[in-house]
């Protein structure tokens, strides 16, 4: 599809302008269509602009080096710095004429919604706007990855207790904002999870969210199903997967909070490695997925050489003891100690028990599941907890003080320090 017919057929530039997407005052709504009831019933809504901040202008901005690559290869993200400042931020660009129109509208509803929230626990869109066929996202850059990111480089057999729970609390507030403007978000999971240089815990991934606002009301509940979805089936609740009459509303996002807290616990996703049809089934069928420590693997199993034998499923075989126990969840030290001889807390298990109800009734909101008792063990503000749990792992800000960023062993430090990061799946 060119750029020019996509022009012509008004699906997007125009339209975006008119919501202020590209900093420039709206002209009045002459085409409504992504979320075009949310926008009618939120209007009464306090909003406040998060962008601005950063000039609209590519020239304001110097591409550093290519992170990552996404949307079937339409778009490429590159680390930057801001030139006015000298701030890094994480660009986004999409070659716009290579869209469809199904992705258009796509991207629209997503920038729409980035430029309706407002949150400190959401990540922020500093500017959008067009440069040449491109569209330029333009966020901060979030120096200790994704939460997926720390997983898969430093905590293979997962993380302590008390790092997951500063993790959860601040999924939990941008989830209970986002539910409270009544919309359902659709995609939580570990890699939607980003953490800045100062352990500031940011939600992304806003590109599958949704509203319940239909024609000035609340809907009850939603029967559409998350388009491109086939990444996060993993961590998406029963109801969404069984697309009944019944519909499914907020409390999905719960359920997949309940399985990204056994990702950031166990070091791998439950039901990951499963045929989608058989997931269906188990969680259909009531499978509850858990936190492996000692309480939930049998001490047969532990006494075994490390394996990762429940890593294929995540489900747990039943209540069992034995072994050595390492309390408030931390990963066993020995070299050859099991990974899972550790003994997570009553708070914690129950606090997965609940997002994990088969019956959505009977989850509790994101609201109610702030107050937890699970989340009485946090004593510090995160930005002075998460540094320090987060070692030996360090922000990707220290190229900086070894070697200028202009220099040639510079340019190659800050790619060394940026390859482990799994930029492709963070949805920015």
């Amino acid at each position: 599809m060119s750029f020019l017919r996509w022009v012509s057929e008004k699906l997007s530039v125009e339209s975006l302008r008119d919501l202020e997407l590209f900093g420039e005052q709206a002209q009045g709504l002459s085409h409504r269509k992504a979320h075009e009831d949310s926008q009618e019933s939120l209007t009464s809504l306090p909003r406040r602009d998060t962008m601005g901040s950063f000039l609209p202008d590519s020239g304001s901005y110097e591409l550093l080096t290519v992170i990552g690559r996404g949307l079937d290869d339409l778009m490429t993200v590159n680390l930057a710095r801001y030139r006015p400042t000298g701030e890094h931020v994480a660009i986004r660009r999409i070659d716009l004429e290579s869209c469809t129109n199904d992705m258009v509208t796509y991207l629209q509803g997503e920038l729409h919604v980035s430029k309706l929230f407002h949150h400190p626990s959401i990540l922020p869109y500093k500017s959008v706007f067009i440069a040449e066929n491109e569209l330029w996202v333009i966020t901060p850059f979030m120096a200790y990855g994704s939460a997926r990111d720390l997983i898969c480089t430093h905590f293979t057999d997962g993380m302590s207790e008390l790092t997951i729970s500063y993790i959860l609390l601040g999924m939990l507030k941008a989830l209970e904002y986002i539910h409270h403007m009544g919309y359902v978000h659709r995609s939580v999971k570990a890699s939607h999870v980003l953490i800045s240089a100062d352990g500031q815990v940011c939600m992304s991934g806003l590109r599958s969210i949704f509203s319940l606002i239909r024609h000035g009301q609340r809907a009850k509940v939603v029967h559409d199903f998350p388009q491109y979805s086939v990444k996060v089936l993993p961590w998406l609740s029963p109801e969404v997967l069984q697309q009944n009459l019944q519909g499914y509303d907020s409390r999905s996002d719960i359920y997949s909070l309940g399985i990204t807290a056994c990702e950031l616990a166990n070091g791998h996703v439950p039901f990951k490695d499963m045929p989608a049809t058989q997931m269906l089934l188990e969680k259909l069928n009531g499978t509850v997925p858990c936190l492996l420590d000692t309480t939930t693997i049998p001490p047969e199993e532990l006494s075994m050489k490390p394996s990762r034998s429940g890593a294929d499923s995540g489900i747990c075989e039943g209540p069992g003891a034995g072994g050595v126990r390492h309390s408030n969840g931390e990963p066993s030290t020995s070299s050859s100690g099991h990974p899972y001889n550790r003994t997570f807390s009553p708070h914690f298990h129950a606090f997965v028990e609940l997002c994990l109800q088969r019956d959505p009734e009977k989850r509790p909101s994101a609201t109610t599941l702030i107050g937890h008792p699970f989340f009485k063990q946090i004593k510090r503000r995160p930005s002075e907890a998460l540094p320090e749990l987060l070692r030996p792992v360090s922000p990707i800000t220290s190229f900086e003080s070894s070697q200028p960023q202009d220099s040639p062993s510079g340019l190659a430090s800050l790619e060394s320090g940026l390859s482990h990061l799994e930029v492709d799946d963070w949805d920015f």
